[in-house]
């Protein structure tokens, strides 16, 4: 049974952009997460072992996310994904948003991101 879990609207402060003062004062960041993943046996046995927890899930991310600077929020999206790839077998896939809505660009705009899916195949899984 293919089923999806999902986190929208995670905000996370961290220090990643290419410009020097986004090394110092960080900005905050929107996150938007969706993992694929069997739910057949966590609907058969209302256990939360059966499936990834949205606590444990949230903490995975935050901590690959702040864990360390990048320059290009496509490197942080992709630390995330593989971090949860890494630590949750029963994730198929994910995909991964990163709204930047503080971006240093000279224009007005209401948010600016990428997106990034990866699958267990692409780590090697």
């Amino acid at each position: 049974m293919s089923g999806a879990i999902f986190v929208n609207g995670l905000v996370l402060h961290a220090y990643h952009g290419v410009m020097p003062h986004e090394a110092k004062v960080g900005q905050p960041f929107g996150l938007d997460l969706e993992i694929d993943i069997d739910l057949a046996e966590a609907s058969r046995t209302d256990k939360v072992k059966s499936t990834v927890s949205y606590d444990m899930l949230v903490r995975t991310v935050s901590a690959a996310f702040c864990g360390r600077r990048y320059r290009l929020i496509e490197a942080a999206a992709g630390a995330v994904a593989e971090a949860v790839l890494e630590a949750y077998p029963r994730v198929r896939s994910i995909r991964v948003t990163v709204h930047k809505p503080h971006a240093p660009i000279a224009a007005t705009f209401n948010d600016v991101g990428v997106t990034i899916a990866r699958n267990r195949e692409d780590n090697g899984g």
